[in-house]
């Protein structure tokens, strides 16, 4: 057994996931590098050294989880961290998106981190400690047009996490919510979208957002130091999601107005 502490993440192969394992590795932790892309996953794990090791794991199959629940058994005992942070983006309107794209958001950003949360809940319960991260996005809150199956399936994720959070406390188990805004990230490799504009304006605004994937590891690494539910990781989120909650109506006129100037900036840009 090891009694150094453990993190497991999903998705850590590349993005987000990337920089809290390097986060993660560089406190000192053992970080389990979990990915669907194993080559990136081994990748990563080899730069990090002995702090690390790669598994591949799709967070959609259970057998996946099972196996994986075992490893940690097997090789560590227990898990301190876990951090379900595999995801996939859909862009279009609720008219736009196909039920197979419903579906496949679904899957993996809402049942991904549910099949995660029931893997490893009953340990750390067991344990009588733990902390479960799950990343959601301020899409989850903001309940703006245009990504409608990405902004509800990262809602569920906000809503589960807080009954979990509710149902884990006495057992002295912690759960977070991670909401982060546009970061520059490889989530557009991967996303459905009506057309290419969705995903140039995605990149577009990960280049801008001011906020680097290291920026929000450093956000996931203070919660686990001092634990706290709600984690927003950019400046204009965390007054909007005030405002959204104390004055909807306003939010709503805000966020419309936003959307108009939207809209016709993009009238300009046609020929």
């Amino acid at each position: 057994m090891n009694d150094k502490k453990v993190v497991l993440i999903t998705g850590a192969g590349a993005g987000l996931g990337e920089a809290m394992a390097r986060r993660f590795a560089a406190d000192g932790w053992q970080v389990i590098v979990a990915d669907l892309d194993l080559a990136r996953a081994e990748a990563v794990a080899a730069d990090l050294g002995n702090a690390a090791h790669a598994l591949a794991m799709n967070v959609v199959e259970e057998a996946d989880w099972a196996r994986v629940r075992q490893h940690v058994e097997d090789r560590f005992g227990h898990l301190d961290v876990l951090i379900n942070n595999a995801g996939v983006a859909v862009g279009g309107t609720l008219e736009e998106t196909s039920l197979e794209d419903w579906r496949w958001v679904m899957d993996i950003d809402l049942m991904g981190v549910v099949m995660g949360c029931k893997a490893f809940a009953p340990m750390m319960r067991k344990r009588g400690r733990g902390h479960i991260i799950n990343v959601a996005s301020y899409a989850g809150f903001a309940a703006a047009p245009g990504i409608n199956a990405y902004g509800t399936a990262k809602a569920a994720v906000i809503a589960m996490s807080e009954m979990l959070r509710a149902e884990l406390k006495s057992a002295g188990v912690e759960v977070s919510a991670l909401c982060p805004a546009f970061v520059k990230t490889r989530l557009t490799e991967s996303m459905r979208a009506p057309d290419p504009s969705y995903g140039e304006r995605v990149q577009r605004w990960m280049a801008n957002s001011g906020v680097s994937a290291d920026d929000v590891a450093n956000v996931v690494a203070r919660a686990v130091e001092r634990p706290r539910f709600l984690l927003l990781t950019h400046g204009n989120t965390r007054w909007m999601w005030r405002i959204k909650r104390w004055l909807p109506e306003t939010y709503f006129r805000m966020l419309m107005r936003g959307v108009a100037k939207m809209e016709a900036k993009a009238r300009r840009k046609k020929p």
